[in-house]
């Protein structure tokens, strides 16, 4: 179930929102000015924001700047008025992805977010391929594991470990995203494609042959956790920070 932060300092937009996109299955938590939602998304991981422009305290261009200042890469549909189009202009420069003006209708955000959804994963998607064809100076390290992508190398405790190109990958998409909860719709179109949308079990059969290589207990992971009703999220055990 995707996570939407829904930014607005009008409670019949909020309301009215929440309840469409509540309806379509999405999970909303609200804010209602710029400091609350700069809150809230510094300290979870959701994959939307709605973000109003004119907001109290931080107005929803400074909330991008700072997000994306802080390597937050969560897309954003910046809800405007009619007569901003320079704001809408600078919220893009500071990395909004979209914006939409109001009036608008839910069914038409919706819309948006879903377009704007997948030209985020596709992004992600040549993020991975670009990763594993660059130099040796590209090295990720996530405790005891340690990942060469130009050489297609993984080791845990400078020992190496036998992995699939999948399994390879898998491990480079969640090292890349380390302490981000991410669902499994997101990883079936990242890491597979749109055909395997809605076939979950793909990605659990692949995060537990993961686990088998990459954890010490694989019953008990470390580094790979199960979030219950989200998705997965990749950390660095307490005992290797």
């Amino acid at each position: 179930m995707k996570q939407i932060l829904i930014v607005d300092d009008e409670p019949s937009i909020l309301t009215l929102l929440k309840y469409n996109l509540e309806k379509e299955r999405y999970q909303v938590d609200t804010a209602n000015d710029g400091r609350e939602a700069l809150q809230k998304a510094t300290t979870k991981a959701y994959d939307f924001i709605v973000l109003d422009l004119m907001l109290p305290y931080l107005d929803g261009t400074e909330v991008t700047k700072e997000l994306r200042s802080q390597k937050i890469t969560t897309p954003i549909i910046i809800l405007t008025a009619k007569d901003e189009v320079f704001d809408k202009v600078v919220a893009l420069e500071m990395g909004a992805d979209d914006y939409l003006t109001k009036p608008f209708s839910p069914r038409e955000l919706i819309a948006r977010m879903k377009a704007t959804y997948r030209r985020y994963i596709k992004q992600e998607h040549q993020e991975i391929s670009q990763t594993l064809e660059v130099g040796k100076d590209n090295i990720l390290q996530v405790g005891a594991l340690t990942l060469y992508p130009d050489e297609f190398i993984a080791e845990k405790n400078g020992k190496p470990l036998t992995l699939t190109r999948k399994e390879f990958e898998l491990l480079t998409y969640f090292m890349k995203r380390k302490n981000r909860i991410i669902d499994r719709e997101r990883m079936l179109v990242a890491l597979w494609n749109d055909s395997y949308v809605g076939q979950s079990r793909i990605v659990d059969i692949q995060v537990s042959h993961l686990r088998e290589k990459i954890e010490d207990n694989p019953k008990e992971p470390k580094y790979l956790l199960t979030i219950r009703g989200f998705g997965y999220k990749f950390q660095e055990p307490e005992n290797e920070k």
